[in-house]
This record gives structure tokens, sequence and C-alpha cells, in this order.
């Protein structure tokens, strides 16, 4: 479809836009950027020409009577109304047209001293508003309106927002409003009243993201910290719209804030008066005491509203004052730092983070400094040809004068402030969102810091505050003593190890490994055996708070911890610290089981010689993984157990002996003969490590200790493995079989059995065999109708093993097998087998067979006939009971089978007859049945 578009522009700007469309939205339509961007493109294809004012004026009156009435035949049915009345209005000298001088021209520029602005459809904006907020506080609508303010921002404020629950940003951007240094007291009053009646609505979106009330609910229902939840109970609804309302009392007349947005060069007088020496620093330098999100959100206000300049001068001042604070907490921790750290506990006096803020004091800092250093002016990532988005650049640009440290950038300070803000000591928000918006903004935050190219300047900044805050005591998140439910900092140290690394390993390495704990899932108690770090995983607080991003938080830990393993490769001394670390302070298998894997991988490169110490790190862990989840059920764990015998076979054969003399603190039984002891003396291993025959027998002993141990504690599982473990010793070999034997009488199954059975037949032992079978049998139940059971194929086994092995021997099995198996059709196929061939054709060596066939009319097979006609007579019974029309021919079927059975001995016949006849008496109701009966049978 073709549309016609109007675009006006004026001084860059896109100042109206009409589109044929029809359709609404707070961004232009596709046509309308297309357009744009065809102008942009290709601007030697878009006619320039005069505004059409001058050419009228080029124009005698014929030819200006010629050009209208073309115009008006080319468009009749839209414009002659139009025309006729303007002719009219033209026509009449006291009408409104002619009360003005000149007429307008759309095709000329706007006046230079008109205000120029982005076009935005205003109406579109309020309609769509209101469509949100009638839905309520429901998630989705949320997350809409959401999505509007960031566009509201890109085209009118800043192309920056980092909230991450739904509605956030609008709450920094009414505080924005609010401190727009422009706005009069009674627009201002008028905003705030509009602000407190939507405050006050149910729907209302709460500060801290939870919708209505559901959240804080569940998380007041379950035991917390006392003073959290007690704060929660009494603390009043605080919803997007608080923060601006509490804006109320900010104004920008205090005299100092003035000098210092005003000028560069405003330093203390000479001489000070007392009120005076707290707004200046040691050097001079002007100071803003107001709370930090505050006074950020003063900065973000001049910013977004067109000072650009003052915003800097104020963010200097900020800073300024952030790091008197610092020095001033320092010395502060300096003269409490022995009871803090005899007491190993800390109090947080920070309980509102700066990371995760609604305001997000920290983002508008960074952003406000860094822009004053872009090299690309258009203030976006540049996109190359190829559509890769290349880093912003930046440049050192002074900061202004009247600043006495004369070597300082604006850039190097953005990266203090960025670093102070991250390594703030703050506590867990309460709630899921607040807690999500933690992780996101520090990410965001991240992601602009690692634009940064490192350069000698800015490596100096990043040092000097890594050691401020490895010495920041209860205010810095890296802190010797931190409160137990803090804001972990392993992301943030992930960034500044890999930042300093190059430059400074000792401190890089100190900062992550200070930066690994985790003290919500530690022991408060320091009563525990640090000494052996893998008894430690079983203590679990009693108490958790809730939260819920730690999964996350546990990841990332894992993520720091790897790092330093990749880099710490090759030091051995290193490796050994960043151990220990992992062992105290990571407490989910999985994880600790991914590093394991990393290190080993890392370890083992494909295309270079094998890193020992790294790889001996890699078996460490993995053995910490089958401690922790030796008791408890983990799904992986078959997999991790075949991983770590991989890992100990690359360590070497002493690893391998190890694990197979510990295994009862590493594995279960079935574990450690089925995978662990098979795989250690498997032909595969003896080939990857090259072992002589003395190392191979150490393997094989360990194995088989092993395997009787392991017989021994779980006979059922574990005898067979045993018995293949054992085969290539004779001493051996008879312990697994005692072992075997005495564990049949108690709770061994007749399938264990009987393949244990099965495997001694295999092996050359067929009267050990018989012995197993026999005690299986002993264990097995077969009802008449179970002529599918998968043991039948066992019983029909042990009946061909004992008849191969000769007459006494099927004598001594068939009484256990008629006592075992009722079921008809199995008893006839054992009987039919028997009478087949002679018994002991197969036997043991040495031994005669008689060659005769057996007869069923003797014993030992007429004991077995008598059962089976017994079963077949029983069977009959059992199914006439219950059958139906639709089973009688299978029922006559059945009946041809038995009489097969009974005619076997002489007197068969008669004996059939009978059973017939009784049939036919008991059951005569059945006529139709009876009927088919007597067909068959007479």
């Amino acid at each position: 479809m073709t549309y016609k578009v109007a675009i006006s522009f004026d001084r860059c700007k896109i100042t109206s836009v009409t589109c044929g469309c029809g359709n609404k939205d707070i961004f232009y339509r596709a046509h309308v950027v297309a357009l744009s961007l065809y102008r942009i493109r290709k601007p030697d294809q878009v006619k320039l020409r005069l505004p059409i004012s001058e050419t009228l004026f080029q124009m005698n009156r014929d030819q200006l009577q010629k050009f209208i009435q073309y115009l008006i035949t080319a468009h009749h049915t839209e414009v002659l109304p139009t025309a006729q009345k303007l002719a009219d209005e033209i026509l009449c000298s006291n009408s409104e047209i002619n009360q003005v001088n000149g007429a307008p021209d759309p095709t000329a520029g706007a006046s230079i001293d008109d205000e120029n602005c982005w076009h935005l459809d205003e109406e579109q904006v309020k309609e769509q508003v209101k469509l949100f907020l009638s839905q309520g506080g429901y998630y989705g609508s949320g997350k809409q309106l959401n999505s509007m303010f960031a566009k509201t921002e890109t085209v009118s404020l800043r192309v920056e927002t980092v909230s991450s629950s739904p509605a956030q940003g609008v709450g920094a951007l009414w505080v924005c409003i609010i401190l727009n240094p422009h706005c009069k007291l009674e627009e201002k009053s008028c905003w705030l009243q509009q602000l407190q009646k939507w405050s006050d609505l149910d729907v209302c979106p709460l500060e801290d993201g939870n919708y209505g009330h559901e959240l804080p609910n569940i998380t007041n229902a379950l035991p917390q910290n006392v003073s959290h939840s007690a704060d929660s109970l009494s603390r009043p609804r605080r919803t997007v719209f608080t923060r601006a309302i509490e804006g109320r009392e900010l104004h920008w007349q205090d005299s100092h804030l003035q000098r210092i947005i005003s000028s560069d060069i405003y330093t203390a007088p000479a001489c000070q008066r007392e009120s005076e020496r707290l707004l200046f620093n040691s050097h001079g330098q002007p100071l803003w005491l107001e709370h930090v999100p505050t006074a950020c959100a003063r900065v973000d206000a001049l910013r977004s509203h067109g000072y650009p300049k003052e915003a800097l001068r104020l963010t200097v001042a900020i800073i300024n004052t952030l790091r008197l604070q610092q020095q001033r907490q320092l010395e502060i921790y300096k003269h409490q730092k022995k009871e803090l750290l005899q007491r190993g506990t800390t109090t947080i006096t920070n309980l509102e983070g700066w990371v995760g803020h609604p305001l997000d004091p920290v983002g508008c800092l960074f952003l406000t400094l860094t822009e004053a250093c872009r090299l690309n002016d258009d203030g976006y990532m540049e996109v190359s040809d190829m559509n890769e988005s290349r880093l912003p650049l930046y440049q050192h640009v002074p900061v202004a004068a009247g600043c006495t440290n004369s070597s300082e950038s604006y850039l190097s300070l953005a990266l203090e402030v960025a670093l102070m803000g991250m390594g703030q000591q703050r506590v867990m928000p309460e709630g899921l969102y607040a807690q999500d918006k933690v992780c996101r903004n520090e990410e965001h935050l991240l992601s602009h810091l690692q634009e940064l190219q490192l350069d000698d300047e800015l490596v100096q900044t990043l040092r000097k505050q890594c050691i401020l805050l490895l010495e920041g005591g209860p205010f810095s998140g890296l802190g010797e003593v931190i409160h137990r439910e803090s804001v972990p900092m392993h992301t943030f140290a992930k960034y500044l190890f890999s930042a300093l690394l190059p430059h400074d390993p000792d401190l890089s390495y100190k900062l992550a490994l200070r930066a690994m704990r985790l003290p919500v899932l530690e022991n408060s108690a320091s009563a525990a055996d640090t000494s052996h770090p893998h008894h430690m995983v079983s203590v679990v607080p009693s108490r958790y708070p809730r939260w819920f991003t730690l999964g996350h938080l546990e990841s990332q830990q894992c993520e720091l911890a790897s790092t330093m393993l990749t880099a710490a490769k090759g030091d051995t001394r290193r490796l050994r610290t960043i151990l220990e670390a992992i062992q105290k302070h990571i407490h989910s298998s999985s994880l600790i089981f991914k590093l394991a894997q990393d290190a080993f991988k890392i370890a083992t490169p494909t295309d270079s010689s094998t890193d020992n110490t790294l790889l001996n790190v890699a078996l460490e862990l993995g053995l910490q993984v089958m401690r922790m989840t030796l008791s408890t059920l983990n799904w992986r764990r078959r997999e991790m157990v075949r991983w770590l015998v991989t890992c100990a076979t690359e360590v070497g054969v002493r690893a391998l002996v190890s694990i197979l003399q510990s295994w009862y603190t590493l594995f279960t039984p079935t574990e450690a003969t089925s995978i662990v002891a098979a795989t250690a003396v498997s032909h595969t291993t003896i080939l990857r490590l090259s072992l002589d025959y003395p190392q191979r027998e150490e393997l094989a002993s360990c194995a088989r200790t092993l395997a009787l141990q392991c017989a021994m504690k779980d006979p059922q599982s574990c005898a067979l493995s045993a018995l293949t473990l054992c085969e290539k010793d004779h001493i051996a070999f008879e312990a697994a079989y005692q072992i075997a034997i005495d564990a049949a009488a108690g709770g061994m199954t007749h399938s264990q059995l009987f393949t244990i059975a099965r495997y001694m037949e295999l092996r050359g032992y067929p009267l050990r065999a018989f012995k197993l079978a026999s005690l299986a049998m002993s264990h097995l139940n077969l009802a008449y109708n179970q002529d599918t059971h998968p043991a039948i194929n066992d019983v029909l086994w042990a009946c061909a093993l004992s008849h191969s092995l000769g007459k006494n021997e099927l004598a001594a099995l068939i009484p256990l097998v008629v006592k075992s198996v009722h079921c008809a059709t199995v008893l006839s196929d054992i009987l039919r087998r028997c009478t087949v061939t002679a018994p002991g054709l197969a036997g043991i060596p040495g031994r005669r067979s008689s060659g005769k066939l057996m007869s069923t009319d003797k014993a030992p097979l007429r004991q077995l006939l008598d059962a089976t006609i017994n079963a077949y007579i029983n069977t009959t019974h059992s199914r006439l009971t219950h059958i139906s029309p639709r089973h009688y021919g299978e029922f006559i079927e059945f009946l041809s089978k038995a009489r097969e059975t009974f005619l076997l001995p002489q007197d068969g016949h008669l004996q059939f007859a009978q059973f017939i006849d009784n049939l036919k008496q008991i059951y005569k109701g059945k006529k139709k049945l009876m009927l088919l009966v007597r067909e068959r049978f007479g």
C-alpha cells in the first residue's frame, strides 16, 4: 500500500508529522521513518525548492489565476469547498483573515525566534497511559507502561533507563520533573496534587515493584530477621510517586548550591566563618552534603532540562563529598577495627543501597561524567557499515578550573564514583523485584565500565579505589567484616579482578578472594572446624532470609571462582588458596562440580601439556562433590561418579588407588563396584596409564578388597560385581561366592540369585550354579495365571541345568519347582523338555549318563506330572468361574493342551474322561460352552 506522508523539519528536528495510514503510536509510523531515512541517505534525490511563497511572489496576476485554477481542478473534490470559503473571506474587508498581514507558508521553516522541539503526539500518549492505568496494577500493563516511559525518555529526556521492575522508571521521571529548575511554584503544586491523587489509588504501583500487597504477605508469613519483619509491617506504603511527592521541599534557592552550579572557580573564601567550614573540603573545593540519591536526582534534573555544565559542577561537588566521607569512615573504622574483628559481625549504617536504588544515583553520576568525555558527538553508539556496534570512544577531559588536583579528568571521576557506589556495603532489600533490580542495575553499570579503555590514569584510579575498598571496614562490601545479609560482591569483584590482573596481580587476587564469601549461607558461629572445609557443607543456618535471587548469586560466585582458576593456571600457591576459598565458601554441589569440570578442561588442553596442580584441584573439588552428594539424592550423581574416575585416571595410578581405598567416604557400594572399580581395572585404563605389572596388580588388589567390602555391605546389589572383579584371584573369588551364598538365605530376590547362578554356569561352575538356582527357586512363587512372568526363562534354565547335571540333581530340583510354580503351561513345558532327552548328557566330565529316557510314571517325573495335572484342573475351575462367551474358543484350546498332559501316563485317558464328566456336571448351567466341550471331547 502507498501512503501519503508529510514531515516538517526545523533545525534538524522533526517538528510535525502526518501520515495517511491512520495508525497511532507514541513512536513514528514505519512510513515516516522510511521517508526520513530516504531523505537522510539520498539527499540529492529529494529536490530542494524555495518556499512556495517565494515562487508565488515571482508570478504576475495571470500566472497566479492560472496556478490557482489548475490547482483547484486537479483536486476539486477535496479543495473546492475550502477555496470558495477562503475566497468569500478574502473578499470581505473586515474578515479575520484580512486583519493579519501576509499568509502562512507550510514550506518555509520556522522563524529564528521560535522554540524548536521534537514532535510528539501528546493526545496519543495520554490515551495510552489512561488505557494502561485503567487495567490496574496487573503486571503486563506495568511492563507496557514502563516500555512507554522508556520511549518517552528516548524522545524527550535521555537514553537511559535501568529499572527492572515495571513502572519504576516512572518514579525517577517524576522526580526529574518536580526538580525542574524552571518549574514555577503554582505549576509544581499543581503537579504535586496530581501525584498525591495518583499515589492514593489502590492500583498505584509500589516503589519496590510489588503489586498490591500479595508479595509482602508471602514474605512476612515466614520467620525472618526479626527487625526486618517488624520494619516491613510498620513501613508506610511507598508508591512510584512517593519520592517525587517527598521532593516538594526541594528547591534551588540555596546560595551555596547556586554558587556550585554557576561557577567552575567557586572555592572556599580565605577567611571562613564557622558555618562555612562544613561547606568545603581541605583543598577548598565546595561540598554538597545532601542525601546522596537526592543530590544525584538534582544532577539528573539539570542534565534532563538542558543544563549539562551545571550538572557536571554539582557532580564534582558530590564526588568530593563522597571522598571525604570515605576518608572519615576509614578513620572511624581504624579505631573500632580490633573490636569488630573480634566480634566478627557488623551492623550496616546504609540500609538504602545506591545500586538498585529507584533513582539510580551511581548511574546518573557516571553518565553525566562520561558524556562530557565522549568523542562521538551524537551521544549514541556508532554503528559501522558491517552493522557491528563499536564501543563509544572517550577522551580524558580535565576537570574544570578550581580543582587543585590538575591531573584529574571527568573520566577518572566516572570510574571512581562507579567503584565507590558498587563497592558500598548494603543490605539486600526485601521483595523479589527490589532484589532483581540490584542484580540488573549492577550488571548495567558493569557493562558501562567495560566500555572504558583502561589507560595509566584509569588504572591508578582503579588501584587506589580497590585498596580503599579492601581497607574500608563496614562501609565497604569488600571490607574485612561484613553483615550476614549484605549484598555479595562476586560480579563486581570479577570485573575488578580481570581489570586489575595485568597491572597488579597481588591486589587483584586479594580482592577476588575476599569477595568469594557469601555470609548468608555460611555458619554465623565460627566454632566450625575450618581445617576440614568439606565437613562444613552440612552446616546450614537455621533462619534463611527471603533471598529470591540466591540461585543467581551462587552462580555468580562460581563464575568468580572459575575466572580465578583460569587465571592462576601454573601458579601452585595461588591455586591452593583459590581451592581453599571454594571449599570454604561455595555450598552448592552442582556448582562445585561445574568448577571441577572447568578446572579439568583448563588443566588438560588438547594442544599443550597438562597442568598437574590444576588437575589436582579438579580432583579435590570432585572428591568434595562426592562427599557432599553421597547421602543426598542428586539426579546427576552417576555422571559425577563417572567424571571423577576419569579425572582420577588423568591424575594417575596413585589417585585411582586412593579413591579405591577410601571408597566408603565417596561412593555407594553399587557405584564403587559397578563404575569405580570396574573402570579402574579396565583394559582402557591400563592402556591409558601404560601400567607395568606391579602397578596393574596393585590396582587389581585394591579393586578386589573394595569388591569384597561392598559385597559384605550390600550383597543384593554387589555380589555379582564382586565375583566378576575377583575372578582372577582364587581366594577372593571363593570369599565373594561365600558372601553370595550367605546372603541368599536373607534379602536376595530370585532374579538376583538367578543372575549370579547363570554367571557361575558361564564361568564353568555348574554345581555352584545349581546350588544358587535351587536357592532362587525357593524364593519364587508363580501363580496359575502368571504365564508371562519374567522369571519363567530362569525356571526353564534351572531345570535344563539340573537335567544336564543328572538324575540326582533333577530329583532335587523338581520338589522345589512343584512348590514354587503353579502355572500349568509352564509345568507342562518343563515336563515335555525333561522327557525329550536323557539326563546327564551335558553334565560334569567323567560322570557317565545312563542314556535312557526317563519315564513319567516313575520318580522324579511322576511328582512333576501330578503337579501339572493338578495345575490344569485348578486353572480350569478358576477360569470357568468368570468366563465370558468371547473366551469360549480360547478355553477349548486350553483344554486340548491339558489333554496332552493327561494322556502321558498309561491310565491318562480314563483320568481325562473323568475330568470332562465332572466339568459337565458342575457347569451344566453354561449350556453353550458344554455343547462345545462335548463336540471336541465327546
